[in-house]
């Protein structure tokens, strides 16, 4: 285990939550590391302090204030209440067990929700269909209902069909697409790295350490580029979960700006974006497609700086392999 293995683990470590063949490893690593052992030793501390705080309990007089400042109960309420609390203490009567019919055979299989849903409207239509009719015994050679009932029918008609087109549309199952939600989860996934403190698991500035450390890790490799020349500096690289799987989020800096480059694989992906930026909470995203890659970069930088990273990575990508394994 080396330090970029064992410093995400401290955490877990102070609070003993590491199982014992990763506490055995983090033990013998910090045997030999002083750099991780001072912020182990550290990390024990403020929980030993945390711990050993003193425990202040909320005075009496502020639950008389709180009381105090309630709203007044007359007695007629009070008594109210005091009758309610009495009827409900009450055991409730035992209702007798309902008889058992039994059903055809043909109801034995139950419905599913979109034969009940029309099953439900068919009986709505019916109800305007028959709603108004002339009841009785019909004119002499069997005249139609009267002029009022033909065109309420007529309507009962329209509306019966109108809401079963609906509910069929409404029942029919959508295919997942990318859109808020994915935008959401990397957002979230943004900022949930920032204030956890731990935005980077393996910290290097060099694409032959980041790269070699997915491998394992994810099912696929992700291309690692340094961009320091453009501007954009490699900090290092982390694993995260987002749209449903586990995937590579390489960190750049941009000055005084990180930016998390998400990369995942295009083959298979139903949320493959079109080329496009947009921003959310304030934060500026990108999406684009390269070397069999979906990439998403997310950053509180403007969208123009984004789109120089993209710029960027693309010219990078484009050399031969050869070249940009220097």
């Amino acid at each position: 285990m080396d330090c970029n293995e064992a410093r995400p683990l401290l955490d877990a470590a102070t609070d003993r939550e590491l199982s014992a063949a990763e506490a055995l490893r983090l033990e013998q690593h910090l045997a030999t590391c002083a750099a991780c052992r001072r912020e182990a030793q550290a990390l024990q501390a403020v929980s030993r302090a945390t711990r050993a705080a003193p425990y202040f309990p909320a005075p009496d007089a502020l639950r008389a204030r709180i009381v105090a400042a309630l709203p007044a109960v007359d007695a007629k309420d009070e008594r109210e209440r005091d009758a309610s609390a009495a009827v409900d203490s009450q055991p409730a009567p035992i209702s007798p067990r309902p008889r058992t019919v039994e059903t055809p055979a043909t109801d034995t299989v139950p419905k599913q929700p979109r034969e009940r849903a029309v099953d439900s409207i068919g009986k709505v239509g019916k109800f305007w269909l028959g709603w108004r009719t002339p009841r009785g015994t019909p004119a002499a050679g069997g005249a139609p209902a009267t002029a009022l009932g033909r065109p309420v029918a007529i309507v009962g008609a329209a509306l019966a069909a109108l809401a079963v087109t609906a509910s069929l549309v409404l029942l029919v199952p959508r295919p997942y697409s990318a859109g808020s939600s994915l935008v959401d989860d990397l957002v979230a996934s943004h900022v949930r790295a920032q204030l956890s403190g731990h935005d980077i698991d393996v910290v290097s500035s060099d694409q032959h350490t980041v790269k070699p450390w997915f491998n394992g890790r994810l099912d696929y490799a992700p291309p690692v580029e340094d961009l320091a020349a453009k501007g954009f500096a490699l900090t290092g690289g982390r694993l995260d979960y987002v749209d449903h799987r586990r995937v590579a989020v390489l960190v750049y800096r941009y000055r005084k700006h990180v930016i998390d480059v998400y990369v995942m694989p295009e083959q298979g992906n139903s949320t493959a974006p079109a080329p496009s930026a947009s921003t959310s909470d304030g934060y500026a995203l990108a999406s684009w497609r390269a070397d069999g890659m979906i990439w998403w970069a997310v950053s509180d930088a403007e969208p123009a700086v984004l789109a120089q990273l993209h710029a960027a990575l693309t010219e990078r990508l484009e050399r031969p392999s050869a070249e940009r394994a220097q």
